[in-house]
């Protein structure tokens, strides 16, 4: 039979910043969202404080400064470099991995002997060679290797691994957990299963009534409940499925007033939108623009639209800014305070598959090796190392804020750690 492992970092944000800072080791920890938002990472000290996932960072800024909290601006260039990392360490573990997200993979450990001993190991591998702790859980289906994973977390008896394989720990792991911490049940579903007296994953697992949950939560409900009972329904998936559109936004730092700085934030959200475009080797013929003021602020309130459909599909930066400025020059009206832009391009083609048009001159061959160069070079010195002009060079008002952000340390050279 299948033996999955679920392999999730714990508190991931925060442990990359402790990761090239020792002293925050016993210290609470916070990383915050754009704009230095909500907390979206805690460590166990902070937690224990009584901060919330996706609290307002200035409804407990006095608490944190009392307690001594490290907190900081969301760093993605190093958390996704770090990501890399350990993905490319689980990969040497197993012959099939699917990477769930930017901290968690699935392993397919099949065939392998002591499986808690061998995770017992991954363990201590990642945190040897990239100084990140992680959760394990094992078992014969995701559902449940999601709840054995939750259960290693929680529980520091297990010591960060935790197996549902054997009978009396998976039925001792679906009795401890809630219904809203299945994989897949979300806070409707929680009130539904509520309603019928479902609380725990066991009285879920064991209700009878399969065509009513079929009716209710619809098939993945149903699917969800076979996995409970051992019987696989969501296999790895191993291939990531291409996107069919791509949306590059952020709320503005600080408002915006001038037709020059919303050029500049449109023209950077078009090229991230690009980068991310060619990663998956398609091109796109259809560019979207909106801007908008803040709508929970006691001004006068725009909100405006378009977009612009290309003839032949690209991925060129160069020709996506030209079309999300023409957009602009359409949108912008003079007096309104900007608090958003967002660039959405879609209508996407397989870059081996695109038809070139009759109409429109371009050099496609030229324009490849061009982006190619610039992605090489960003990826090997760091992100917007080379950009374009367009996006600006200093004093960007849209610019995202970020007050507390540390140092790329692995993605920028002059920001690696000293060693003395």
């Amino acid at each position: 039979m299948k033996v999955i492992a679920l392999v999730d970092c714990n508190s991931f944000y925060c442990s990359c910043e402790r990761l090239f800072r020792p002293d925050l080791n016993e210290r609470p920890v916070g990383v915050l969202s754009n704009n230095d938002g909500c907390f979206v990472s805690r460590t166990n000290e902070l937690k224990a404080l009584g901060v919330k996932m996706g609290e307002p960072y200035f409804k407990v800024k006095d608490l944190c400064r009392k307690n001594n909290v490290a907190v900081f601006s969301a760093n993605f260039s190093l958390y996704t470099n770090i990501s890399d990392r350990v993905m490319f360490t689980l990969s040497q573990f197993a012959p099939e991995v699917e990477i769930y997200s930017v901290d968690e993979a699935f392993l397919d450990l099949t065939g392998v002997k002591n499986v808690e001993q061998y995770c017992r190991h991954i363990k201590y591998v990642i945190d040897r060679h990239i100084g990140i702790p992680v959760s394990i859980g094992i078992a014969r289906t995701k559902t449940l290797a999601k709840i054995a994973n939750h259960i290693a977390k929680k529980n520091e008896q297990f010591h960060g691994v935790f197996s549902c394989l054997e009978k009396n720990n998976r039925e001792w792991a679906l009795e401890k957990t809630s219904v809203d911490n299945i994989w897949g049940i979300g806070r409707q579903s929680t009130k539904k299963l509520h309603m019928i007296n479902i609380k725990t994953a066991k009285q879920f697992r064991d209700y009878k009534n399969n065509s009513l949950i079929q009716k209710t939560f619809t098939k993945v409900g149903r699917q969800t409940q076979d996995e409970l009972r051992e019987i696989l329904c969501f296999d790895l998936t191993l291939e990531i499925e291409k996107k069919k559109e791509i949306i590059s936004s952020r709320t503005f730092g600080a408002p915006v007033f001038d037709k020059k700085s919303l050029l500049e934030s449109v023209a950077n959200y078009a090229s991230t939108a690009c980068e991310k475009l060619r990663e998956q080797k398609s091109v796109c013929r259809k560019v979207e623009v909106w801007v908008r003021t803040n709508p929970f602020k006691d001004v006068e309130q725009y909100y405006a639209v378009d977009s612009y459909t290309m003839l032949a599909g690209s991925s060129d930066t160069r020709r996506i800014i030209k079309h999300s400025w023409e957009i602009i020059d359409k949108l912008y009206r003079q007096g309104f305070e900007y608090k958003k832009a967002l660039v959405r391009i879609s209508s996407f083609q397989d870059q081996k598959e695109t038809q070139l048009s009759l109409f429109e001159e371009t050099d496609q061959v030229q324009s490849e090796a061009l982006m190619k160069v610039i992605d090489d070079i960003n990826r090997r010195e760091g992100p917007h190392t080379i950009k374009s002009l367009a996006c600006g060079v200093n004093n960007k008002a849209w610019k995202m804020r970020q007050t507390l952000k540390s140092q790329r340390y692995v993605t920028g050279w002059n920001e690696l750690p000293k060693v003395k």
